[in-house]
């Protein structure tokens, strides 16, 4: 029986991805869950920061059957820590895609190992260090996301000595603006 409070941060994801090991279809669905902030209400539908998403268009993103969404979610409220978890999952926007249109800028970096220590820490310290104004920080976590990464969202322009800096960090693999 999974407990909330003896979950570590290091093995979080795993311990919820491993409760659904038996299945490989609903171990797909919670994945996508996740990935994209959905969570499951008291009556075992899959939410959207409290609007429901139809089970057929989950079923569809990810192709499967609905009847797998469905017996996903009731699974979920069966378990203490799934329930605790997918109950207060919450979906926040991505200023990224809005950046332009905001007068702000984004910064994507492809770290070189995303379970290394001190990625976010040093970014940030660079761009504050050129009294940025951080708007937004997004990070995939590297147990979800094939590629994972870190999106800072700025007020106005990022110079070219930034992107430089950030380049030269030790734990940067790549830097997208």
């Amino acid at each position: 029986m999974y407990i909330c409070c003896e979950v570590t941060h290091s093995s979080m994801w795993s311990d919820i991805i491993r409760g659904f090991s038996d299945s490989p279809s609903q171990t797909r669905v919670v994945r996508f869950l996740l990935e994209n902030g959905f969570g499951v209400n008291a009556d075992g539908r899959i939410i959207c920061n409290d609007v429901e998403i139809p089970a057929t268009q989950v079923a569809k993103a990810i192709g499967t059957d609905r009847r797998v969404v469905d017996a996903t979610a009731r699974r979920i409220l069966t378990s203490p820590l799934h329930q605790a978890i997918f109950t207060n999952l919450r979906a926040t926007p991505d200023l990224s895609h809005l950046a332009g249109p905001l007068g702000l800028s984004a910064v994507t970096i492809i770290p070189g190992d995303a379970r290394e220590k001190g990625i976010v820490g040093a970014a940030v310290g660079v761009i504050t260090g050129h009294n940025l104004n951080i708007r937004q920080i997004f990070v995939t976590d590297p147990e979800l996301s094939a590629e994972p990464k870190l999106v800072i969202i700025v007020d106005g322009e990022i110079d070219g000595s930034v992107i430089s800096e950030i380049r030269r960090l030790p734990q940067v693999r790549q830097v997208i603006l």
